[in-house]
C-alpha cells in the first residue's frame, strides 16, 4: 500500500509509527491502546487511542472532507474559539478517504450522557444545556464560522462551575468567512432549532418521558431566543446621554457576567451630546483571566467565577476575624495556601480519575451552599467538605441510573425552586 500524506504536529509525532496507510477499521489492538468510548451517531468510524496519557479521537472519512474540517478545527484553535484540537491528518488518495486524528477534550461528555445520569432534568440544568448551545453558536458566528450541522450531537460539553461550556467536536460542513452575512447566521440557527428540538425529542422517548418530549420543540424554540439576546448585547450600539454612566456601567457588567472582556468606546454623536456606545469583546475568559492573573490557576470560565467569589469571601472574613486591612496580593496567596489547594487534596481519593478535580471543588461550594440553606447559617467549608465525601462525592453527570438523587440534583432542584439559579441571558 501507498503511505498516505501525513500531516501530524510535533506533540504527536510519536504516533507516525501507527498504520496510516490501513484502513481505520483493521487497526489492531496495539498492546491496549485503544479504547472504547461511547460516540453518538455518526456516519463515519471513529475509533479512540490512548498515547502517553492522552486520548485522541480517529475518525475515517472522505479525503475532501476530512481535508475541510482539519483546516476548520485548526482555524477554531488559533482563534480560540471552542472546538476539539486538531493534531493530524493522514490523506490516501489510491482509497479517496482519510484519518483525522483529534485530541479527546478532557471532561467532556455528550449531552446523552449529560442527561441520563440525572433522575430529574431540572429546568435549570435543561437551560444551563441551552445556553451552552447559543453561546457557540454566538463564538462560531462571531469568528466567521458557519457550523452548518449544528446539533446537541455534534457537540460535547464540560460543567463548568454551575454552568456548562459546549465544544464543537463535527466540521464536516464547517465553513470559515471573514464575516457571515445575516443570512447565513439566520440558516444555521435554524438548523440548530430544528435539531436540539430532535435531540431532546429523542432523549424523551428513549427515557419514556412523553411529557419532555412535548416540551422539546419549546425548549429549542428558546435557543433562538437565547442566541438573539447575547447577539443583540454585543452588537447593539445604543445612544445615550454623556452624564447616564449607570446604563453604560450595566452593559459592561451584562457582558462580563457572559464572560466577555470588553474594550469601550463612546463617540460623541450629535450637537446635543448624545454619544454612542460601541463594545469590542474578546473570548470568553474575563473572569478566567482574572482568576489567573491574581492566583495563577488557569480554569474555565464558569468555575474562575465562583472561585473568585470564594477568594472575595474569604478576603473579607480574614479581615474581620483579624481585624485589619489585607491587600488583595496576601488574600489571593493565603486563599490558595489555606483554603484551595487542601481542600483538592482531602477529596482527591473519593472522586473518579476521569473527574476535574477544579470542578470538584466548585461542587463542594455548591454543596456548602446547599448545606448552608438547610441549616440557616453558614456550615463552614470542614463540614461541606465532610458531608460531600460521606455522600461519595457526587456528581450529576456521574450519578448512577436508580440511585438516589445527588445532593447536587438536589441543589439545582432547591435553587431552581427559589428562582436563585438562572442562565446567562435572561
Amino acid at each position: 500500500m501507498t503511505f498516505p500524506r501525513l500531516r501530524l504536529r510535533d506533540e504527536v509525532a510519536t504516533l507516525l509509527d501507527l498504520p496510516w496507510e490501513q484502513p481505520l477499521a483493521e487497526w489492531t489492538g496495539d498492546g491496549g491502546r485503544f479504547r472504547e468510548l461511547p460516540v453518538g451517531p455518526s456516519r463515519h468510524l471513529v475509533r479512540f487511542l490512548v498515547s502517553d496519557g492522552i486520548t485522541y479521537a480517529l475518525k475515517e472519512l472522505p479525503a475532501a472532507v476530512a481535508v475541510r474540517e482539519y483546516e476548520v478545527l485548526r482555524h477554531l484553535e488559533d482563534a480560540s474559539l471552542p472546538g476539539v484540537r486538531a493534531v493530524g491528518l493522514a490523506e490516501r488518495p489510491q482509497r479517496g478517504d482519510a484519518i483525522l486524528l483529534t485530541e479527546y477534550l478532557r471532561h467532556s461528555m455528550q449531552y446523552r450522557r449529560l442527561l441520563m445520569r440525572l433522575r430529574v432534568i431540572t429546568p435549570a440544568y435543561r437551560d444551563r444545556l441551552l445556553d451552552a448551545m447559543a453561546l457557540l453558536l454566538v463564538d462560531l458566528h462571531r469568528g466567521g464560522v458557519y457550523w452548518g450541522d449544528c446539533s446537541l450531537a455534534n457537540t460535547l460539553f464540560r460543567r463548568d462551575g454551575d454552568r456548562i461550556q459546549a465544544y464543537l467536536v463535527d466540521a464536516e460542513t464547517s465553513e470559515v468567512h471573514p464575516r457571515l452575512s445575516d443570512g447565513q447566521r439566520r440558516f444555521d440557527l435554524d438548523i440548530l432549532v430544528e435539531n436540539v428540538a430532535f435531540g431532546l425529542a429523542d432523549l424523551a422517548a428513549y427515557q419514556a418521558r412523553p411529557e419532555d418530549a412535548d416540551a422539546a420543540i419549546e425548549s429549542a424554540e428558546s435557543v433562538r431566543v437565547r442566541y438573539a439576546a447575547v447577539w443583540r448585547e454585543l452588537y447593539d450600539q445604543p445612544d445615550l446621554m454623556p452624564g447616564d454612566r449607570r446604563a453604560i456601567r450595566a452593559r459592561l457588567r451584562r457582558l462580563n457576567d457572559l464572560g466577555f472582556s470588553v474594550d469601550l468606546q463612546v463617540d460623541p454623536v450629535d450637537p446635543v451630546g448624545t454619544v454612542r456606545l460601541r463594545t469590542s469583546v474578546t473570548t470568553r475568559r474575563y473572569h478566567a483571566n482574572e482568576l489567573e492573573r491574581r492566583t495563577r490557576l488557569r480554569t474555565l470560565e464558569g468555575q474562575a467565577r465562583i472561585l473568585l467569589n470564594d477568594l472575595a469571601e474569604y478576603h473579607a472574613w480574614i479581615e474581620w476575624y483579624e481585624h485589619h486591612a489585607i491587600d488583595p496580593g496576601t488574600a489571593a496567596d493565603r486563599w490558595l495556601r489555606e483554603v484551595y489547594r487542601p481542600t483538592p487534596s482531602r477529596i482527591t481519593a473519593f472522586v473518579a480519575p476521569d473527574r476535574d478535580l477544579v470542578q470538584a471543588y466548585c461542587d463542594v461550594l455548591e454543596h456548602k451552599w446547599l448545606l448552608s440553606e438547610r441549616a440557616g447559617r453558614d456550615v463552614g467549608l470542614d463540614a461541606a467538605v465532610e458531608s460531600y465525601v460521606a455522600e461519595g462525592a457526587p456528581a450529576p453527570e456521574q450519578a448512577r441510573d436508580g440511585a438516589p438523587d445527588t445532593a447536587l440534583e438536589r441543589l439545582d432542584v432547591e435553587k431552581d425552586d427559589l428562582g436563585l439559579l438562572e442562565g446567562p441571558i435572561s
